[in-house]
C-alpha cells in the first residue's frame, strides 16, 4: 500500500483505513499545508459561494487521504458515503446546501463514480474552529486494463 501520508491526523488516529476494497477517511477540514483556511460558523444569509472554497478544500483533503491507502495499479472509482459537517449558527437551515457544494466536487474529481449517499450535519463548533468537516467512505479497484482485474 500507498502510505504517504496526504494531511498529518490532528490527533490520535489515521487519516483514513481500508478494509478490502473500501476506504475509511475520517473527518478532513479545510487545511492546506497545515493552516486552516476558513474558520468559524457558517453565517445564515451568506452566500453559499462564500464556503465553495472551504467545502472543495476538505473534500479534497478527503480524497487524498483515501489515495494514501491505494496500490500503485488502483483508483478511487466512486464514493459511497459522505458525511459534510457544518459549523453552524442556531437556526441554520442551508446545511443540505453546503454538501451539494462537496458532491459536486466529488463528481468532477471521480468521473462516472455516480452521486454518494449524504448525511449533512450541523454542529455547534468543529475542531480548530472549522467551518467545514468531511469524511467519506471510498471504494477502490484496479485500473482497467491492468493485468491484475
Amino acid at each position: 500500500m500507498n502510505n504517504q501520508t496526504s494531511i498529518p491526523p490532528q490527533g490520535h488516529y489515521v487519516p483514513a483505513r481500508r478494509h478490502g476494497d473500501l476506504v475509511y477517511v475520517s473527518g478532513m477540514t479545510p487545511r492546506r499545508n497545515g493552516t486552516l483556511l476558513h474558520r468559524g460558523q457558517v453565517e445564515l444569509d451568506a452566500p453559499l459561494e462564500t464556503y465553495r472554497e472551504a467545502v472543495e478544500v476538505a473534500t479534497e483533503n478527503a480524497i487524498q487521504a483515501a489515495s494514501t491507502q491505494l496500490e500503485l495499479n488502483e483508483q478511487i472509482i466512486s464514493v459511497l458515503s459522505l458525511t459534510v459537517y457544518v459549523n453552524a449558527p442556531s437556526g441554520y437551515t442551508r446545511h443540505s446546501q453546503i454538501a451539494d457544494l462537496a458532491s459536486r466536487h466529488i463528481e468532477q474529481r471521480i468521473v462516472g463514480g455516480g452521486l454518494p449517499a449524504r448525511v449533512a450535519i450541523g454542529v455547534a463548533s468543529l475542531p480548530g474552529d472549522a467551518s467545514v468537516e468531511i469524511s467519506l467512505t471510498a471504494v477502490v479497484k484496479a485500473r482497467k486494463g491492468d493485468s491484475q482485474t
